[in-house]
């Protein structure tokens, strides 16, 4: 093995990653990823499923009684999202479920994950409850279940109700008290039907992006405002992972974390120390509060300032035994040493070192993939992984009634082999959910990156099955 690689090797056995699973790793893709396999190599009771979340496709967004979301106002802001886009009409997914879930099935995927909307159920984000919007996720539960399809329910995936953001949202420590009643309320309705349940939708996305950055609602910025949004998340995460436990008999409980495999530009020690550091933040803040091992200060010491934010109790709070992590995978990150207050490391970016990329300027690298899954397979307290996003965005065109879009193809066939070869190394992967159904509202990037298996035109909003979406109809049989 050449330096660089000892030297890797040697830092990431601080960050999670055994040596020796690193040399494997290192030996392994030395050869081209092995595209024959088929869906009995991951296993009989293997959980095949695809995902979508509320405000990227349901719309509606003030009809029905449904409140205003931090997403609903940011996206109203001038200068906020690409093209001036919103998500006020979506892809109408809450017109259109039934022809949209009925897709799900036409594709073979058994499971269908999507999100509920805290402010179509709690206007105010507390308080009254609107029924309509309560009876809508009837709907879409019950249509799932005639059809044999299991519903995946993630909690929350972004969009606090604008209300709760007025109080300072997830800043304010009282999200505890307003994320615990909507969660106490939601897990009553819904449990006798959906036994499987996500709390929380990637936290470092939307503390990093909308209280660190600005760049997403509710568009904050600055460590103070991150630092506490992170903290409340941990511990909504586990509380809400506690009263799903309560109140649902049988449930089987997750969490979904952002991943991204890091290494560092070069072999100096500077940008190795760089590549931890960012991997405490991207890999390991969320996650292993909940395991029991607090905030990784060792990779990070910065971190150590969190502890001013605990109350009495908070780091066994902050603890919660999941039944599962859901692990979503897009990109590789490289790093270099930065001044960047606190993580004082940078993000070098696929464009300045000219590899292949998604839309969205994300490399495309499924090594990554397999590495970042045996780094959090090796927890001890990490039951089982479920893949609870994976996909990617490329420049979709419809031709002749059909949309050729073999790069996507690729990458789930790459994404997927390396899925398998750390299923078949021991790592206790039980189940993979593409991202996503349809093309749908993609944040601040508004409807210019595509990643749906099914094309929508978004003037008549047409659905369109992709290439990608009949090769898992035939993957899948």
């Amino acid at each position: 093995m050449n330096r660089r690689d000892w030297i890797k090797a040697t830092a990431l056995t601080t960050s999670g990653l055994l040596l020796n699973d690193y040399l494997l790793a290192n030996k392994l893709f030395q050869q081209p990823l092995a595209l024959g396999f088929s869906k009995g190599d991951f296993g009989n009771d293997f959980k095949w499923g695809i995902a979508q979340a509320s405000y990227q496709t349901e719309g509606a967004w003030n009809i029905d009684g449904k409140g205003e979301s931090v997403w609903d106002h940011f996206s109203h802001t001038k200068g906020k999202i690409e093209n001036g886009d919103t998500g006020d009409l979506a892809t109408d997914f809450y017109h259109k479920y039934k022809s949209d879930i009925q897709l799900v099935k036409d594709m073979n995927f058994g499971i269908f994950r999507f999100s509920l909307s805290w402010s179509r159920i709690f206007p105010k984000g507390t308080g009254k409850i609107n029924p309509l919007g309560v009876q809508y996720y009837h709907n879409v539960i019950d249509e799932c279940i005639a059809l044999g399809i299991e519903p995946w329910v993630t909690i929350f995936h972004w969009d606090t109700p604008q209300t709760l953001e007025e109080q300072g949202g997830w800043t304010n420590r009282k999200m505890v008290d307003w994320f615990s009643e909507y969660t106490e309320f939601v897990t009553k309705e819904y449990g006798n039907k959906v036994k499987n349940w996500m709390i929380i939708n990637e936290p470092l996305s939307y503390t990093g992006m909308g209280y660190m950055f600005g760049e997403m609602a509710p568009g904050k910025k600055g460590l103070k405002n991150f630092k506490a949004a992170a903290h409340h998340s941990v511990l909504c995460q586990a509380e809400g992972g506690r009263i799903v436990r309560k109140n649902v008999p049988g449930a089987n409980i997750g969490t979904t974390f952002q991943l991204s495999w890091i290494d560092p530009i070069d072999d100096s020690q500077k940008n190795i120390a760089a590549a931890k550091r960012m991997d405490a933040i991207y890999n390991r803040l969320f996650i292993e509060p909940s395991l029991g091992l607090g905030y990784p200060e060792d990779g990070l010491p910065y971190l150590k300032t969190m502890k001013k934010l605990y109350a009495a109790g908070d780091e066994k709070m902050m603890e919660f035994d999941f039944d599962f992590i859901g692990a979503q995978y897009y990109y590789r990150t490289v790093a270099k040493k930065s001044m960047m207050p606190g993580l004082k490391a940078k993000e070098i970016s696929p464009k300045k070192r000219g590899v292949a990329m998604n839309e969205m300027d994300g490399e495309i690298y499924p090594e990554g993939f397999y590495q970042i899954l045996k780094q959090i397979g090796n927890y001890e307290k990490v039951k089982k992984i479920i893949v609870t996003e994976n996909g990617t965005c490329v420049k979709d065109t419809v031709v002749g009634g059909k949309v050729h879009d073999k790069e996507r193809i690729k990458y789930f066939k790459d994404h997927l082999a390396a899925m398998l070869k750390a299923k078949k190394e021991g790592v206790n992967i039980d189940g993979y959910f593409v991202w996503s159904l349809t093309d749908n509202f993609e944040w601040d990037k508004g409807f210019r990156p595509r990643f749906g298996l099914v094309h929508v035109d978004f003037k008549t909003l047409n659905r369109t099955v992709k290439d990608s979406g009949y090769w898992f109809k035939e993957f899948l049989k």
